[in-house]
């Protein structure tokens, strides 16, 4: 093959990853033309519904998933916690990358941390796991829906709408907009467990073995293994983006470690659990942490958490 095409939507964030793609593997394959084919996504054109009302996060990957069917591309490159679990006939997961920070962050003009913020201080984010978990550290915050790709989300917040925003830091990193407010702080996963897949790129790639040789040199051995430990976690509990879930695994060595929490959108309710286990563990270790809060009533929980999502916070 001598030319690789990537489909890719236009935002900002999604051209840097798809660029620094490109240049990766034009690195590792000389003489092979790599192509950005850029599109709109439905996801894209529709930003005053919170995704949750609306399809969820697929609605970033449809119609790039449809370019690949056509043969008009082979590969698209997505944030991982976009990534559905479930893939097209003719289409897989053909490259996790290393991760960058996996940590939430909060941006703010006036306050340096979440113990800063004032009492009833207005904060953006339509993520329903991050809702779920500021509500739970700070019931008194007001929390609003907050839509856009990154730079209109901070756009917002210096034209005053929001007393501090939270975004994820891999984006802000990759961006390097970390200079745009005044105050940027990565919070603890002690504080905010991450989305599932968080701060990793996922390649999907049409079902071709010559295309996935070719961009598997960009795979990363500890983030396959952290990622998929939490992608099992949500699809046993058939969590998607209307429910508020938050996981995360990190690798030391050989020891593998995973803590998650579901719960309800204002934090009232909530399920949080650990295990640790081998790093040869991870293909079961996501598995039976599901179980765990499963047993001790996720599923019910969650079953609560989108109906409460869906009829009153969007």
């Amino acid at each position: 093959m001598k030319k690789l095409i990537i489909a890719t939507r236009g935002s900002k964030l999604a051209l840097w990853q798809s660029e620094f793609v490109k240049a990766e593997l034009e690195k590792a394959h000389p003489g092979l033309e790599v192509e950005l084919s850029v599109m709109m996504t439905k996801g894209d054109k529709i930003l005053d519904t919170p995704l949750a009302k609306i399809g969820g996060k697929g609605l970033f990957t449809k119609e790039l998933e449809e370019a690949m069917l056509r043969g008009e591309a082979h590969i698209a490159v997505h944030s991982l916690k976009d990534v559905p679990m479930e893939f097209p006939k003719g289409l897989k997961l053909g490259v996790i990358t290393k991760r960058e920070d996996v940590r939430d962050a909060m941006l703010s003009e006036k306050y340096g941390c979440l113990e800063e913020l004032p009492q009833g201080a207005v904060v953006g984010t339509t993520s329903l796991r991050r809702r779920m978990q500021l509500l739970s550290l700070r019931p008194d915050l007001v929390i609003k829906n907050l839509r856009g790709n990154v730079n209109t989300r901070i756009r917002k917040l210096k034209e005053g709408e929001f007393d501090a925003i939270i975004l994820a830091t891999a984006g802000i990193n990759r961006l390097g907009l970390a200079s745009e407010v005044r105050y940027f702080s990565p919070i603890s996963k002690e504080h905010i467990i991450p989305a599932s897949g968080q701060a990793a790129l996922g390649i999907e790639i049409v079902d071709d073995a010559e295309v996935e040789d070719l961009v598997s040199v960009l795979n990363d051995a500890d983030a396959i293994v952290e990622t998929m430990v939490e992608r099992d976690f949500v699809t046993l509990l058939e969590g998607g983006c209307q429910v508020p879930i938050g996981v995360n695994a990190q690798v030391f060595g050989d020891f593998l470690h995973v803590k998650a929490i579901i719960g309800l959108p204002d934090g009232s309710e909530m399920i949080s659990e650990a295990m640790s286990g081998t790093r040869a563990d991870f293909v079961t270790l996501g598995k039976a942490l599901a179980q765990k809060v499963i047993d001790k009533g996720a599923k019910e929980l969650l079953e609560r958490a989108e109906k409460i999502a869906l009829s009153e916070i969007f």
